[in-house]
């Protein structure tokens, strides 16, 4: 979230109130914001930069206030303080209005259809008779660099420029030139500069270097003027020294140019509405008009109110309140949301004003509601379903492959969700258009252009990154791709995929075909053409021909595997044959096989119901049966809730995963509600009775709980509760079952347990060309640590003669961390500039 700094007694002055550091921190979560720091300019350098640099700073007391990330109106002190007081009820939100000038047409900004090539939007508006103090103007400047570092996504998206009206003549010409054809004296300097002398001049900026690379590859530059041939500025990157701002500047002109229109709308509502207080007529702002390349006219700034309509009903369901239609519009207007009740039914009409942007749905007022209620006054209530959480089942059907694929030998990978188009198409052999492949629309690099389609290349482009680790490689990984799918709503889908690869000097076919045997072993899917698998020869562009198989399980193709084309290979940079094996494990869910590997995971979905009244419950009496004896004991004396109570412990049911008959009837054998002693029973007790008008429709129950009235003497052992007719047959597969379990635990005992070990492959820089590399790796050997080995190293050339040591080590995890060794090699501050991690691979 962005951090606003106000100074804590400018902040109480403009307040009208002094708060205690507890009781503002108070007032910020109250509005939903959050007192981050409490520190001074003094502090802040010391911290930052050393107690030397901080002798001339500020003691003022700052505080450091989390925003939201989409309050815009809150980034400033002026829009803070004013939510603040609205909020407590000392201020009524203004109302922003647009005005013409009192005098003449209003101001005109021309836009050329030159700028199409660049930045083709621009807005404009006037601050008129305004006054500046130093901490205004401040306000003033620090918001714009918020701004432009927020919503202007670093002016990529929109770039604000801000003049003084009274040293420039309008109308103004907003245009696209050559940076040869460019000259102008840029803020604070003192001589001008072509357009291209700029970009050389700012390069080594700290500021300004960050945003060059939006136009410098551009053919034109964005350049606004006055009809006097004055250069106001070049958007993004700077303003005119003629026109910019002081303490005496009286009117402003607010020009934001943009690829995104409402983007800068918004941006321009937020300027002039922040600061229009300070104006002679607080709260107007007067427009200006922008022409564009077609003749089409637009006056700015919009300043847009809108309407919206909402029930309180939905908003006393969302919340988990229960309050007045009239109370809720209350809450709202404490939110800058003027509302009201309409008087139709329980309607309230919100009027949104130009400075809350961030109310785009229904549920962005609803959240306000509940900021103003007071997320602390929100009564805590028990959910009236109860269920008991479990791992999604593929993702549990993952993991268990994972460990037996690290069990067999194989070294697990994580790559990229996101590859270049060479990599999934070009290197494979295949055609880009083949690959249906998920396009970035604006990719940041050349290396995530796609999402990928395949796990194949990252594989590879480990392999290749680790060539030098002994041979032979064998690596996996079970992750997601994404592939085009028309009949998604977002056009696509995700596919859960498991890929290995095996890298030696010899193909290693039949190590890829027994892992495939392996894998389908632990699916319990069998060897066999009508329901089970098995591979028949296949041809692909990405395998040698004639050594590619098509994977088939219970008819269905799930995936290919075979030895890569040595085309494949080069593209990779590798230079020894490899195998590999790639397939779906997503058909494989749902099978007898899933059982035994998700274990404890259910299956079957649980019914949705309609949660009936309390008054409708009632409504449904049941006919409660004259026994109390059950499978727990007798439910009627303490002994035998307890038992139940246990049993529930962990189970939303009796049985199983839904509600049954056997719920029902354990229910009806319960003489009265239980105590809140027996929490387990009582919530359980409360959920089945929200089941009492669809009580005929749950399934029946499987076994008996509930025991049949009965006047014999015979003791509940003599009772057989699950249908058994042979006892000794049950006891000997109690016995028998015992017996694997002892056996399994004794097997588990003796496995020993595993170390997790990573590969690290670290690259340590020297100061300069003169730096003694062999002394530099010498003291990097000396570092030695419990858990560490060193392994080969080399020296990798960097530029201008310089050359970094690239060395690599096994560490065992639990002992040894990168931060540590990083810290360990750094302290070699004679020899050592950074040190940074390569590469880092799971053992």
């Amino acid at each position: 979230m962005p951090t606003v700094g106000v100074k804590r007694d400018l902040l109480f002055k403009a307040l009208g109130k002094t708060y205690t550091d507890e009781e503002f921190d108070e007032l910020c979560f109250e509005f939903g914001l959050e007192l981050d720091e409490i520190t001074s300019e003094r502090e802040i350098i010391s911290r930052e930069q050393g107690d030397s640099k901080a002798s001339g700073a500020s003691d003022v007391i700052l505080y450091k206030i989390d925003v939201p990330a989409n309050r815009y109106d809150l980034l400033c002190l002026e829009g803070l303080v004013r939510g603040l007081q609205v909020f407590k009820n000392k201020l009524e939100a203004p109302r922003y209005r647009r005005v013409s000038p009192v005098s003449g047409e209003p101001q005109k900004l021309f836009i050329t259809k030159e700028t199409a090539a660049v930045r083709p939007h621009a807005v404009a508006a006037v601050l008129r008779n305004i006054t500046f103090t130093q901490e205004r103007y401040d306000s003033f400047i620090e918001l714009q660099d918020k701004l432009h570092q927020n919503i202007c996504r670093k002016r990529s998206l929109v770039a604000i420029g801000t003049h003084d009206l009274d040293t420039i003549s309008g109308p103004f010409t907003y245009t696209a030139k050559p940076p040869g054809d460019i000259s102008f004296k840029p803020l604070n300097q003192t001589k001008e500069y072509t357009a291209t002398q700029l970009m050389s001049l700012y390069k080594t900026d700290s500021h300004l270097k960050h945003y060059l690379h939006i136009i410098e590859d551009k053919p034109v530059y964005p350049i606004i003027y006055d009809s006097n041939g004055v250069v106001l500025s070049m958007p993004p990157i700077i303003n005119g020294d003629h026109s910019k701002i002081t303490l005496k500047t009286k009117n402003v002109f607010v020009e934001c140019t943009a690829t995104d229109l409402t983007k800068a709308k918004i941006v321009l509502d937020m300027m002039v509405t922040m600061f229009s207080e300070y104006c002679s007529q607080p709260f107007t702002v007067e427009e200006a008009e922008v022409v564009y390349p077609d003749g089409k006219t637009c006056k700015y700034p919009e300043l847009a109110y809108r309407k919206e309509k909402l029930s309180s009903e939905f908003i006393n369901q969302k919340v988990g309140i229960n309050e007045s239609t009239e109370k809720i519009a209350q809450l709202l207007t404490k939110m800058c949301l003027r509302s009201q009740a309409t008087g139709v039914g329980d309607e309230i009409e919100v009027e949104i004003p130009p400075t809350r942007s961030d109310v785009i749905h229904a549920c962005d007022i609803m959240e306000d509601a509940a900021m103003a209620y007071g997320f602390n006054n929100v009564p805590h209530t028990t959910p009236r379903t109860y269920t008991v959480a479990n791992q999604f089942p593929l993702n549990k059907l993952t993991e268990l492959l994972r460990q037996d694929l690290a069990a067999a030998g194989f070294t697990e990978a994580l790559n990229f969700a996101l590859c270049s188009e060479e990599d999934v198409a070009d290197k494979l052999g295949k055609k880009i258009s083949e690959t249906r492949a998920v396009h970035i629309s604006n990719p940041k690099t050349a290396e995530f252009q796609v999402a990928r389609t395949t796990l194949l290349p990252g594989l590879l482009k480990t392999i290749a990154s680790n060539r030098k680790m002994p041979l032979p490689l064998k690596l996996f990984e079970i992750s997601d791709v994404v592939l085009k799918d028309e009949t998604k709503d977002v056009g696509a889908r995700n596919s859960r995929r498991f890929c290995a690869v095996y890298y030696n000097k010899s193909p290693g076919f039949e190590v890829i075909h027994g892992l495939l045997d392996r894998t389908m072993e632990l699916l319990e899917v069998k060897s066999a053409r009508v329901d089970g698998y098995h591979i028949q020869a296949a041809e692909d562009s990405t395998f040698f021909p004639g050594r590619c198989a098509e994977i088939f399980a219970r008819g269905k193709s799930v995936g290919r595997l075979g030895v890569l084309h040595p085309d494949v290979i080069n593209r990779f940079e590798l230079t020894m044959p490899c195998s590999a094996l790639e397939m779906d494990i997503e058909p494989f869910l749902g099978h007898t096989a899933e059982t035994t590997l998700t274990h404890d995971v259910p299956m079957q979905e649980v019914i949705e119901h309609k949660f009936p009244t309390q008054d409708e419950s009632l409504q449904a009496p049941s006919s409660r049966p004259t026994s109390t004896k059950t499978a727990f004991g007798d439910v009627s004396t303490a002994a035998g809730l307890k038992s139940l109570n246990d049993f529930l412990a962990d189970k939303s049911y009796i049985e199983g995963f839904a509600a049954s008959q056997a719920d029902m009837a354990m229910f009806d054998a319960i003489p009265s509600a239980p105590c809140s002693t027996f929490c387990h029973l009582m919530r359980w007790y409360n959920h089945i009775k929200s089941f009492q008008r669809e009580r005929a429709s749950l399934p029946s129950a499987k076994s008996q709980f509930v025991l049949p009235a009965t006047t014999s003497d015979a003791s509940d052992d003599d009772i057989d509760l699950f249908g058994s007719d042979d006892e000794a047959e049950s006891a000997e597969a109690d016995r028998i079952k015992e017996q694997r379990l002892a056996e399994y635990a004794a097997k588990k005992s003796k496995k020993p347990a595993l170390v997790a070990k990573s590969s690290i492959l670290l690259d340590v820089k020297p100061w300069d060309d003169e730096t003694n590399m062999a002394e530099l790796e010498q003291c990097v050997r000396s570092v030695s640590m419990d858990g560490l080995l060193w392994g080969q190293s080399k020296l990798v050339p960097v530029g201008y003669g310089i050359k970094k040591l690239q060395i690599g080590c096994v560490v065992e995890d639990e002992k040894v961390g990168t931060d540590l060794l990083e810290e360990a090699i750094t302290a070699f501050e004679d020899y050592v500039q950074s040190v940074d991690v390569a590469a880092f691979n799971k053992i």
